[in-house]
């Protein structure tokens, strides 16, 4: 079994119009309700064999949260410009290119690519991820390279506000 989670940036600030979209960093709400996430992830003894990041600010913050969450080592956070761009075929392509040792990877990145690859992974139209939502997708098989050909079902889909 392999495991993906795919996780939308914590909420982000808006109110430097002169920093272009890449910079914007997190808010404090944003990382009180990611820190709940990562409450959740916790009590439910779920971490991660790779961390994927895309190289916005804001995405890189939320990995070093989850990071320092999860008992992940932040140096070995590994930051991909696709994720930020969203190109669902590179990223898949990454996927099934990981060593079969690896059994879970999370992905930080953006709406609505973020959600785009959560519904294709479970073929199920899903609104939205809001802000620091985490979806864990499970994969029925122990090769990277046979994700697209394998049973996938959802894990969970973990919304801050369900943790309220």
């Amino acid at each position: 079994m392999k495991t993906i989670y795919l996780v939308r940036h914590a909420k982000s600030s808006w109110d430097d119009p002169d920093l272009s979209d890449e910079e914007r960093p997190l808010i404090e709400k944003g990382v009180r309700k990611t820190q709940q996430v990562i409450g959740y992830l916790n009590a439910h003894h779920i971490t991660t064999d790779l961390m994927l990041s895309s190289p916005a600010v804001r995405a890189f913050e939320t990995a070093m949260l989850f990071a320092r969450g999860i008992q992940y080592p932040a140096e070995k956070i590994t930051v991909m410009p696709e994720i930020y761009h969203f190109d669902r075929a590179h990223i898949l392509h990454a996927l099934q290119g990981l060593t079969d040792d690896i059994q879970s990877v999370m992905i930080i990145g953006h709406n609505p690519g973020i959600t785009q690859l959560a519904s294709f992974l479970i073929e199920m139209d899903l609104e939205w991820l809001s802000t620091s939502a985490i979806a864990g997708i499970d994969i029925h098989t122990d090769q990277w390279d046979r994700i697209l050909d394998s049973k996938r079902s959802v894990r969970f889909i973990l919304h801050p506000k369900m943790l309220q």
